[in-house]
């Protein structure tokens, strides 16, 4: 029987003007048993809609601030780089992804673009718009709890986790603000913050704002999210 294939979404260096990529996003989805295809960076229509026909489900990963001009917002100072061709693209594939119900499994960035192209909305900077003791912007290693999340009981996460409460790596400074209405929440920071969604009327949409793919060799919790979107995407 074939892997099922996974476009995963490329990570881009401005300073090299070149892609890149975490081993941890390709070695989660491979141990879990899928094989990763890292996309070009595009937005053109015709190429992405070949390369999405391929895929079984896509990997939207981390990388640059997404553009407040999505959430229909301006910029404040603390704002960080933009990748403009990265947003056109995820909401590209995305918009694929949800019209084919083909699995998405979103990650940091991946959560806040999911809710911004839905119709959400984002703090575009945590220490300015949501100051908390809460820490989301941790220094490294990056494979161990930094803070507690509260799963929402009943949720696809807490079925799949058998917990109410995890802990987790956090590595951000945006996040969440107003929940998109197509998305319901799974699990909450310890300071009120969304930290996984998914879409009740999709197979399997789902994102979180920890990051799995740093931690899926030391912690169980993080193998499961891979190996259950891997899974969808069979």
């Amino acid at each position: 029987m074939s892997k099922p294939l996974i476009g995963v979404m490329p990570l881009w260096d401005e300073g090299k003007k070149s892609i890149w990529m975490l081993p941890g996003y390709l070695e989660g989805i491979r141990e879990a048993g899928g094989t990763p295809v890292i996309f070009p960076l595009t937005e053109d229509k015709e190429e992405l809609e070949q390369l999405c026909s391929l895929c079984n489900g896509f990997l939207i990963t981390g990388g640059q601030d997404v553009d407040p001009a999505i959430y229909r917002e301006t910029p404040i100072p603390q704002m960080g780089e933009i990748c403009t061709v990265l947003d056109q693209m995820e909401h590209q594939v995305l918009k694929y992804a949800i019209k084919e119900d083909k699995a998405v499994l979103g990650i940091c960035r991946g959560i806040q673009y999911l809710n911004a192209m839905l119709g959400g909305s984002l703090y575009q900077d945590l220490n300015v718009q949501h100051p908390s003791k809460t820490e989301h912007h941790m220094e490294p290693p990056y494979d161990r709890v930094i803070h507690q999340v509260q799963i929402i009981d009943g949720s696809p996460l807490h079925q799949l986790l058998q917990v109410t409460e995890l802990g987790v790596n956090s590595y951000h400074h945006q996040a969440v603000k107003t929940l998109a209405p197509s998305l319901t929440v799974m699990a909450e920071s310890e300071d009120g913050l969304v930290e996984a969604v998914y879409m009740p009327k999709k197979n399997y949409v789902w994102a979180v704002q920890w990051h799995p793919e740093l931690s899926y060799q030391t912690d169980k919790y993080s193998r499961k999210i891979f190996e259950s979107f891997v899974a969808a995407c069979k």
